[in-house]
């Protein structure tokens, strides 16, 4: 084997890299479950050979890549992205047509081959692997998380235990001799919902019990997965009655009775629910990531854009103030004003060393945060309440012996209030209350999001800010009464109940991951109250809104 064959690219050094194949595997659904090889792989391939739909908005989302433009003749950025699953006449690609694909682009390119679960394991790996050997391309293997084994863990079924020390994996087919699996094995099918009729009847007839459990998980490890428990008697009814359709895993055995005490991704206090999260982009990922860990599905709608001052001339005069000791104080009243402010020290060439015998105070811990990352330290954060008004009640008066400069430098939103610069004023000092960015509101959300919003297929809506509420109401409407509404402070409940909208979550802490957290308690509580009452457990979205006031009134 040469060099090429036997080393990746990306380990070589000196001469520029042959093309290069690396098989990936993706895992069957949660993009969580990406080993942080893959992960590599793909942030550096040249070419990504996808294999299912969801693998394109799934690289798109890991890379940070734009959604393309209908219509647009705009080069995109990043990798080129390679249907692997139709060619360019929209006909299903066979095995041997994709290894084509995948050759001809591994000849002189980095390539991802992204598959579904694990390359090796019930894929066609193989043979795309062995037609680079024959090609002369090299390639690599990254094991991925099989749905055998993955599928019923997220069902919450263990596959073998101290009790059950054997499992058998069948792919099905009308060449299955089902009286081998006659004894007690747990069982794992693939392929199996169209036949489980024949497939039931088949083990019963062998000799297991018709009472023996069945599960059946649909879409397993995403928050569309659903799973059906019943047994070998009565499966192919139920999966008829509830419409269950590939791609499924079956498990037959009795370790599907411990799913009652082990599920636990279904039983996430969001488990399934459409949450949207109208933010500024550049802030939404930390509450997009805390909406995920309870088992929902954020939908980021831009309400806000930040762009900067009409004017700069203010902020750049206050800049060189700065510089020159004009100051004793700097507040930071947002994680956004620490973002311009930097980008301004950016652009003069300046760094954190300016800020040397300046004091930092910050209105809470994001922002405090946000100056950590600059390698500042914020000398005051509110002890309580983390707003202005908490800002204010730990801001020392001003002291002629202890305070050679009586001046606060004040870099704010164009809508800020002025409560702040009053406060302060009061305590004996001067603000140069200057407009560091502005806050205009986003353009309207697509017309399928916007009509979500009114009529209730969104389970709920987390605002942030007074700002974001008449934002989003602004350019999408009003959320549908069904919508649970959670909001971040008395401020924002304040503003959205003049906007007609009822608040259901308030936040103890403004704080957004508390407000998550807030949001997933009052799930698991709605949640744990539709089983106490032996109801189904349904979304927000699922219910009708006379059944859901009418609760409420309970």
């Amino acid at each position: 084997m040469t060099r090429s064959q036997s080393q990746s690219p990306s380990s070589t050094s000196g001469a520029a890299p042959r093309g290069w194949v690396s098989f990936v595997g993706s895992g069957p659904g949660d993009p969580g479950l990406l080993t942080v090889r893959a992960v590599e792989l793909l942030r550096d391939a040249d070419v990504i050979v996808t294999e299912s739909p969801e693998h394109v908005g799934m690289v798109r989302t890991l890379l940070g890549l734009p959604t393309p433009v209908e219509g647009s003749t705009e080069e995109q950025d990043g990798p080129l992205l390679v249907d692997g699953g139709f060619g360019e006449d929209g006909q299903p690609l066979t095995h041997a047509a994709r290894a084509k694909v995948v050759v001809k682009h591994g000849k002189k390119q980095r390539v991802v081959r992204l598959m579904t679960g694990d390359p090796f394991l019930y894929a066609s790996g193989p043979e795309e692997a062995q037609a680079c050997v024959k090609a002369g391309v090299g390639f690599e293997i990254v094991p991925g998380v099989s749905s055998v084994s993955a599928v019923p863990a997220y069902a919450g079924i263990p596959l073998t235990t101290k009790n059950h020390k054997e499992m058998a994996v069948v792919t099905c087919g009308d060449k299955v001799d089902w009286s081998q699996y006659a004894d007690d094995r747990t069982l794992v099918l693939l392929s199996g919902v169209g036949a489980i009729a024949e497939t039931a009847a088949a083990l019963v007839e062998a000799g297991r019990s018709p009472q023996t459990p069945v599960a059946v998980t649909r879409v397993g490890t995403t928050t569309e997965q659903a799973t059906l428990t019943s047994t070998l008697a009565d499966v192919a009814a139920d999966v008829r009655a509830a419409r269950v359709a590939p791609p499924a895993i079956i498990v037959i055995g009795d370790v599907v009775d411990l799913r009652e005490t082990l599920s636990w991704f279904e039983t996430k206090p969001l488990f399934g629910w459409r949450v949207l999260v109208p933010r500024t982009k550049e802030q939404a990922g930390s509450l997009s990531r805390r909406v995920r860990e309870y088992g929902a599905v954020p939908e980021e709608v831009p309400t806000i854009s930040v762009e900067p001052p009409r004017n700069p001339l203010q902020m750049d005069k206050a800049v060189r103030g700065l510089v020159e000791g004009r100051y004793e104080w700097i507040a930071f009243t947002s994680v956004n004003a620490v973002k311009a402010v930097r980008e301004k020290f950016e652009e003069y060439g300046l760094d954190a060393r300016a800020f040397s015998g300046l004091k930092i105070a910050a209105v809470g811990d994001k922002t405090a945060q946000a100056i950590a990352a600059w390698g500042l330290r914020a000398d005051l954060v509110p002890s309580g309440e983390q707003s202005a008004a908490g800002l204010l009640e730990d801001w020392p008066p001003y002291d002629e012996v202890l305070d050679p400069i009586n001046r606060v430098f004040l870099p704010r939103a164009d809508i800020a209030t002025e409560n702040l610069v009053a406060g302060l004023v009061d305590l004996g000092w001067e603000c140069d209350d200057v407009t560091a960015y502005r806050t205009v509101r986003a353009t309207p959300p697509p017309a399928p999001t916007r009509d979500a919003i009114k009529t209730g297929k969104f389970d709920a809506v987390v605002f942030t800010s007074s700002s974001t509420v008449r934002n989003l109401v602004g350019i999408a409407g009003k959320p549908h009464p069904s919508t649970i509404i959670a909001v971040i402070g008395p401020a924002t409940a304040k503003t959205a109940e003049e906007h007609g909208l009822r608040v259901d979550v308030l936040s103890p802490k403004p704080d957004v991951e508390v407000l998550v957290d807030a949001l997933a308690d009052f799930g698991a509580a709605r949640r744990l109250a539709m089983v106490e009452a032996g109801e189904p457990v349904t979304r927000p979205s699922e219910r009708k809104p006379a059944a859901r006031r009418k609760a409420r009134a309970k």
